[in-house]
Order: structure tokens, then sequence, then C-alpha cells
């Protein structure tokens, strides 16, 4: 694997012919973390929307989210050795400098940050400062080969598979959770799309806001989700990995010759027996090339809704 963190467009170039090909490789997926438990809250930490979120956390989410949950299913997520992780966002829940730096601590033990890449979630912007405060505490994790000097869309390379993490977080008012994907993004989503998609690369896109028309809503959609479908119907890319929804989903948008697969996955640390999410689970997929076909397989991992055991409950073929 080349290591490219905070490297530039010129340097991108430059080292293509560089990447080592991985004949295979595995990529796991883990999704909305909302580590848990809430820190000790002073009344001056909840101003604003960070009030909503701490009464909704106590009347709601507190029992839906546990940390034993989340052990167990990243323990067995490790065990699996994937060559890369992506973390489509959601790290924290009112994003207090206490949970952000509990995340950056929390990611270090997943795995180096040269084998494993974040997008941020809403959460983690969730008042203005916040995805700021989370980039300088995560560093590497929220870094990658750029265009323009911007920190998004940032891309890691591992063999013949390009991870490109893309940022729809932003600060919202109370009762929001909307993304937002725009124009100046989406520009250099484009020149990436097509830079690795002319090397030849599989490429994946990370984004935490579902992207698909069937998973908008005013309140918690992605604002600019039109223009995130058109980039890809006109680039191309092999696969989409979201979160946000904190449900498993399978949804395809119009791609360059082909459909692309969006995949979304249930919160990592959503407990069993909860009623708003489905159980903790995590996606593995085996990618590699035959020839000039790209062959990938999908395995979700993860709890059932009845049963204390983590299984694979499905197993299917993207490519």
């Amino acid at each position: 694997m080349t290591k490219s963190c905070g490297s530039t467009i010129e340097h991108f170039l430059g080292r293509f012919i560089l990447a080592q090909p991985l004949s295979m490789i595995t990529l796991a997926h883990i999704s909305d973390i909302h580590l848990s438990p809430l820190p000790e809250v002073a009344p001056r930490d909840l101003l604003g929307k960070r009030l909503t979120g701490y009464l909704n956390w106590k009347l709601k989410r507190h029992g839906e989210m546990n940390t034993e949950t989340l052990q167990r299913l990243v323990a067995h997520m490790r065990e699996q050795n994937a060559d890369f992780t992506a973390v489509t966002g959601d790290m924290t829940n009112l994003a207090l400098p206490f949970e952000v730096e509990r995340a950056g601590q929390w990611l270090r033990e997943l795995g180096s940050s040269e084998t494993t890449a974040v997008c941020p979630g809403n959460h983690d912007a969730y008042v203005p400062g916040a995805l700021e405060h989370a980039q300088r505490e995560w560093g590497d994790y929220l870094k990658g080969e750029t265009i323009e000097g911007q920190a998004f869309p940032f891309v890691r390379r591992v063999g013949d598979v390009a991870i490109i993490s893309c940022s729809s977080a932003i600060p919202t008012a109370p009762f929001l959770a909307v993304g937002k994907f725009d124009d100046m993004q989406a520009a250099r989503l484009s020149r990436l799309l097509k830079i690795l998609g002319d090397a030849g690369y599989f490429r994946v896109v990370m984004i935490h806001h579902p992207p698909v028309q069937a998973l908008q809503h005013p309140s918690f959609g992605l604002k600019g989700h039109r223009t995130f479908r058109r980039v890809i119907a006109e680039e191309g890319a092999e696969m989409v990995l979201h979160g946000h929804t904190h449900r498993s989903s399978i949804h395809h948008i119009p791609g360059k010759g082909h459909e692309v697969p969006v995949i979304g996955v249930a919160a990592a640390s959503a407990a069993q027996g909860g009623t708003l999410d489905d159980p903790a689970r995590y996606n593995l997929f085996r990618i590699e090339k035959a020839g000039e076909t790209w062959q990938c397989t999908m395995r979700e991992y993860g709890f059932q809704r009845i049963g204390s055991d983590i299984v694979m409950r499905m197993q299917m073929r993207i490519y």
C-alpha cells in the first residue's frame, strides 16, 4: 500500500507508477460509531443545538447505542484482517471536545492511519468549529491525496483500489441533520474520478449522507444529492459507501457505462432490541481484477434481532 496523507495533485499524478498493485484486497466498512457514554456536561456546554441533542440522547438514544455492542463488533471485524477500513462518519454524538478526543483514541485503537480513513458525519460537525477540531485531533485519518489543497475529497490507494473520502458534514440548526455537497467539492471529485478511472482503479467513494433520491428528507437528507449523482453519472465510480440512516441498504445510481451500487450499513453501536435502527453490523468487500474485469463480493456481518452471536447475514456479488 502507498501512504500519501496530505499530498497534492502533483504528487498524486507523479506517483501512479509507484503504486504497488495487489491481486486482491479486502475493504471493511463501518459507520455511525456514536461513542458512548456521553461525558459529564456543564450547562455552558449545552447552548444551542447541543441542548436538543443532549435531550434526545437522554430520552431515546442512550438506550439504543451500546459500548459493549460496538466493542464486540469491532473485535469481530478486526479478526478479518482487512487491508483497509472505511469509516463513514458520526464518531461522536454532540461533538464535545472530550468526545472528539476520545474518538481520536478509538481510531488509533481501531488501526493505523495508513490503513484506515474517515469521512465525517453530521454529528462530527454538530456545531461551528467542531469539524475543525476533529481534523486536528484525528489527523491523518482525515487526510490523503488532494486537489487544490482542499481537505475534501481526499484519496487513499490500496493496490488497484482507490478510496475517495468526501465530506457532507456541516453544522445545522436544532432538529436538523442535513448534509451538504457543494459545487466546489463536486468539481474536485469529478477530476479525481476521471484521473483514477483513466488509471484503471476500482473507485470507492465514501460520503456520510446517502446520495440516492429515495433516502432524501428535508430534515436529514443531503443538499446537493443531485449534484453528487451527476458527477457519478458523468465520470463513473465502482461503489459508493455511506452511513447516516443506521440501516443496512443497497441502492443503485447511474454511472458511466454501468449502474453504481450505493451501500449503507447499520450503526456500529446499535444495540439489539432497539426500536430505531438495525442492529450493529459491518460490511466486508473482497475486490480483485480478473483480466480487465472487476470482481467484488460483499459480506455483511453483525447481530440479528434475535440471538447473541455475530453472524454473516448476507453474501452477494457486487461485480
